[in-house]
């Protein structure tokens, strides 16, 4: 059948389609006030609606010209900088192919009335899987990553970790995973500068794309670099607790053409010191209880050395290799712990109080490698493979010395005991993934391999003789894991609606052993993890989203590890070989209004996930903390997150919770009855950002949270909050910054935790120097307003080392 055209029609079409997509560029030639060529200028093309977010960028050639390419049809704002010139900024209009002749670049100060560029305000914004806390170019952007993720919506800090929905989180940077114990990363994240952070993404419920391993996900997307040159800083923190640390570190950043180079180095010399009141009322609720109060003080001391380098390599636009290591190193790590116990219920114990020196010394090493390469393909989508290799060492010495006394001050008995322990860990995983598109469909797979052994082994032994005569306690366990994933997903948006969809499996093959009592245990599983997300807009001020994820908690190798760790002969940490991984299911409920306000209603099964239970024996006078599995856990709440400005030099952000969070667990001393704990509870953050000068340079922040009440396995937690400043100024023209921090100023983030239930009855007030004041210095040299490939190390299983 023969078919006839109308030749008016396609070529109104076509002119309509040219309208609609046609792509433009900009032409120009920059040079100095005596008509001198200026190369190797940055010339940036920024979004004329907030003058900050980056749309083009290039690089001026020899001869001073620069171009421009697949501009859209809009309005802009060109900026032009080069060390020791003032910035060029113009408004411009493009809607075909532009050439705006010369730019005369000028030395010293030049009028900018027209034209200014503020810091602006933070944003969040509510997609169908995730929020995004935009922050690029705001008032947060001094300070650190650490300092960002602390103010991120609805994150919280608990007993030194971060906590979304009262659960643990996982990090990411651009995507790839940061695998580290809490120590390092904080340390890792300290070393990264806010001011490379574009946003901050809070993923409750993340897609198949992701390990099914874990809960929230907190993924930093950072800037791309734009112009090739280089770049680098030297800073330093001294802070005062109750006393001091410091922090030293540079950072090195290079960009050609194809090769772009970042590396950086810090130096932590620390001495911190923890204070702990506790008792334990043993028999509470006899004629045989024995109150039990200690004073618990630990001085520890560490330098950590922290190194990491980045190199990416383009072979063209399509083609990128890219290699990531990491090192952590902490020699010599000491615990001078010391504890005083009264007993002041006497019954028919022979002493009344006894004192308990334990000296602990570490040598911890960690050292990580990726290498990935990623091909873009021509009708858009990619395909990336890469792999990693993590390798931890541990050695790990402790003394135990403990004088008992009678109630008239004699010394009635003694007892000395060392331990030697190591551990070695090693992590090998390998990935591929694949992204592609079929007409308005979007589609993700992939696949996975992780492979983790990891050998461990401990000593005990009489101080004097250092005769091994604890066969009992010493042992060496064995610990093989190997998971097989394979993921798919899809998504869409049309008209009101956007829909994504995913699935995920994996296969785990584990094997853990311990050789001193011959204990096996073998799993073998293969689970599904379905993600399923749907979104309406009714209209610009109204949306709305539902969504479900299924998760997988696997335990941590440490909490797997059945050795026992002594604070005194009655005080121990166990791990638990018999741990099993728990599955969870995760609904959401979002409401969005007018863009700004964000209503979130959540429930959260997480089955019987894992917690770390104090249990104590009144026969024998024992306190131990173990891992175990809960019979269940779940969760449920209302989230309200609204932020503003409430001026031209104020914003603020509320970020408010209600929750009800419980935990059901076997009182393995008090005859195996099921004992639930829970809570209601409100969560509170708020947050505010000053800019204190005319010129930006001068800002400020002040940050209050409150928790009314909060769980831990059989612990409840006292109310707590904490108050923090902030102030920042930077230098000749932003190439210095002082900051200066004031953090827990009423002294009240560390709080006391408590279990109480049968016959059980123990709490203990840790005080850690939350409150403390910090000054900064950072100075920058070179083309120092260049933006660098900073990112993570990647590693989906780090985080249980």
């Amino acid at each position: 059948m023969t078919r006839n055209y109308n030749p008016i029609l396609i070529t109104l079409l076509l002119l309509i389609s040219n309208f609609l997509f046609a792509q433009h560029s900009l032409k120009g030639k920059l040079v100095t006030e005596s008509s001198e060529p200026v190369a190797f200028a940055n010339v940036i093309l920024l979004n004329a609606e907030d003058s900050t977010s980056v749309y083009k960028g290039a690089i001026s050639e020899d001869n001073g010209e620069f171009l421009l390419k697949d501009i859209s049809s809009n309005n802009y704002l060109l900026k032009v900088s080069f060390v020791g010139y003032e910035e060029y900024l113009q408004k411009i209009t493009v809607n075909s192919n532009e050439k705006i002749g010369k730019i005369t670049l000028k030395e010293g100060s030049s009028n900018l009335d027209e034209v200014t560029i503020h810091a602006r305000k933070p944003k969040i914004t509510r997609s169908i899987d995730r929020i995004t806390f935009d922050v690029e170019n705001s008032t947060l952007s001094s300070g650190s990553s650490w300092d960002i993720l602390r103010q991120t919506p609805g994150v919280i800090m608990a007993q030194g970790q971060l906590q979304v929905r009262n659960s643990g989180v996982t990090v990411y940077i651009n995507d790839r995973k940061v695998q580290l114990s809490n120590d390092e990363l904080q340390a890792l994240l300290k070393s990264y500068s806010a001011e490379n952070i574009k946003s901050v993404e809070v993923i409750t419920n993340p897609p198949a794309k992701y390990d099914a391993e874990g809960g929230a996900i907190l993924n930093i997307n950072t800037n791309a670099a734009i112009s090739p040159g280089y770049k680098g800083s030297v800073e330093g923190t001294y802070t005062q607790g109750i006393v001091p640390k410091y922090r030293l570190g540079t950072s090195h950043f290079w960009k050609g053409n194809k090769l772009n180079i970042f590396t950086n180095y810090s130096f932590s010399p620390r001495k911190e010191i923890k204070r702990d009141n506790s008792y334990i009322n043993f028999n509470p609720n006899s004629d045989l209880s024995q109150l039990w109060q200690s004073n618990f003080e630990r001085i520890t001391r560490s330098q950590l050395h922290n190194a990491n380098f980045i190199l990416d390599y383009e072979f063209d636009k399509k083609n990128k290799l890219s290699f990531s290591s990491n090192l952590f190193f902490s020699p010599d790590k000491t615990f001078d712990n010391s504890v005083r116990t009264d007993i002041l219920t006497m019954a028919s114990n022979p002493f009344s109080r006894f004192i308990t020196d334990s000296d602990v010394n570490t040598d911890d090493s960690n050292i990580a490698v990726d290498l990935s390469y990623t091909h873009d393909f021509e009708n858009g989508g990619n395909i990336s493979a890469g792999a990693h290799y993590t390798k931890f060492d541990q050695e790990r010495h402790q003394r135990v010395n403990t004088d008992y006394f009678s109630g008239n001050g004699e010394a009635v008995n003694n007892i000395a005991f060392g331990t030697e322990a190591v551990q070695d860990i090693n992590i090998l995983t390998a990935q591929i993934d694949l992204t592609s598109s079929l007409g308005k469909t979007s589609f993700e797979s992939g696949l996975k391999l992780s492979s983790i052994d990891s050998e461990s082994g401990i000593d005990f032994f009489d101080a004097e003789s250092l005769q091994n005569l604890y066969d009992n306690l010493s042992d060496e366990f064995h610990y093989d894991e190997k998971v097989y994933a394979i993921y798919a997903s899809a998504s869409r948006d049309w008209e009101k609606w956007s829909a994504k969809a995913g699935l995920r499996g994996e296969y785990t093959d584990l094997l853990g052993m311990s050789f001193s009592t011959n204990q096996l245990n073998s799993q073998e599983y293969f689970e599904i993890f379905p993600t399923v997300y749907l979104q309406y807009r009714a209209t610009d001020n109204h949306s709305f989203t539902v969504d479900y994820s299924r998760r997988i908690e696997r335990p941590r190798y440490e909490s797997l590890n059945p050795f026992r760790y002594f604070l005194n002969e009655n005080d121990f940490n166990a791990g638990n070989p018999n741990l099993r991984a728990a599955i969870s299911n995760n609904f959401n409920l979002n409401y969005t209004l007018m863009g700004k306000y964000f209503f979130d209603v959540y429930y959260r099964d997480n089955g019987r996930s894992s917690a770390s239970l104090a249990f104590q024996d009144n026969q024998n006078f024992t306190i131990r903390r173990l891992q175990a599995n809960l019979l269940e856990s779940k969760g449920y709440g209302l989230d309200i997150l609204h932020g503003r400005s409430i001026s031209g030099w104020w914003y603020a952000q509320l970020y408010a919770s209600l929750f009800h969070e419980e935990n059901t667990f076997l009182a393995v001393e008090s005859d195996n009855v099921e004992v639930t704990n829970e809570i209601d509870a409100v969560f509170a953050q708020l947050y505010n950002s000053f800019t204190l000068s005319e010129d930006g340079t001068f800002s400020g922040n002040l940050s209050f949270t409150y928790v009314s009440d909060y769980i831990s396995g059989s612990y409840n937690f006292d109310p707590f909050s904490t108050l923090s400043l902030g102030f920042r100024k930077t230098l000749w023209n932003n190439r210095a910054e002082v900051s200066l921090n004031f953090n827990d100023i009423f002294n009240q983030t560390n709080t006391r935790l408590t279990s109480k239930y049968l016959n059980q009855d123990n709490s203990f007030f840790a005080r850690e120097e939350m409150r403390y004041v910090r000054v900064g210095f950072k100075y920058n040299f070179g083309n120092f307003r260049l933006e660098d490939n900073q990112r993570s190390i990647e590693a989906s299983e780090r985080d249980r080392i």
